[in-house]
């Protein structure tokens, strides 16, 4: 199997993707390895490796540092990956080899007023975090074989806060969950946008399964908090996830 590469090695995604062991083959460089930044670095790293995948959870993902410098959210999520998609564009062209490319998007993309979001539905960012992982997205779109992966994730054994609100839904899966099915969308052949996630449910009963000291609040408490829009219902329609999954059970 050829080199897959992963960007964000040192993310919350990237870290369980590692220690899973399920990636064999693994390139982990650090930020100073590989800037993306930095576009002949990664153009040199991609002629320097054998790389047959590549998973991009690289990004500037806190909503508030987002909201409060968004050049940095342009510069790491938009010009990053675009550099990404030329240099892979640029070695596909040379060897003549295709690279799978994953891209780790979000369910921020999708407006989040009535929920049940398709794949192909419209994109109307709430904030400046969906609008720069939508440009991303744009990027990913100019290459032949890649899955851009829409989805909201937590860590079942770190939930960082103390309230959790019952009127804000969406459909969040938990992270080992997700590094399962990115290693499974990996080796699919499945081309395009993709949402990954479970059943709609709210934050609150969502995040009550596993820290039971957790203390109901409302969408409002959390607004007056955060400078940015929080979405009512960002829930997405999973079925070609479903299915797709099913496909792939079909045959092992």
């Amino acid at each position: 199997m050829r080199q897959i590469l992963l960007t964000g090695g040192t993310g919350n995604l990237g870290r369980a993707i590692i220690q899973s062991g399920k990636f064999k083959n693994l390139l982990t460089p650090s930020s100073t390895e590989l800037d993306i930044c930095d576009q002949n670095q990664v153009r040199l790293y991609l002629e320097q490796n054998d790389i047959g995948y590549i998973i991009h959870a690289a990004a500037l993902a806190r909503l508030t540092g987002c909201e409060n410098a968004p050049a940095e959210a342009i510069r790491k999520n938009i010009i990053g990956t675009s550099n990404l998609v030329s240099s892979v564009l640029s070695r596909e062209c040379r060897s003549g080899k295709s690279i799978r490319f994953l891209q780790i998007s979000s369910d921020g993309v999708y407006e989040g007023t009535e929920g049940g979001y398709t794949e192909d539905g419209p994109t109307i960012p709430k904030t400046n975090y969906g609008w720069s992982k939508l440009g991303a997205e744009c990027a990913v779109r100019l290459l032949d074989n890649y899955c851009i992966i829409r989805t909201r994730f937590f860590d079942k054994k770190n939930i960082p806060f103390e309230t959790s609100a019952s009127d804000i839904y969406t459909s969040k899966i938990s992270l080992d969950e997700l590094v399962l099915h990115v290693y499974q969308i990996l080796l699919s052949d499945y081309i395009g946008v993709l949402n990954v996630g479970g059943n709609k449910i709210s934050d609150f009963d969502c995040h009550k399964n596993y820290k039971l000291s957790i203390k109901e609040c409302l969408r409002l408490d959390i607004v007056k908090e955060v400078p940015f829009e929080v979405p009512k219902d960002i829930s997405m329609d999973t079925s070609k996830f479903i299915q797709l999954l099913d496909t792939l059970n079909a045959k092992h």
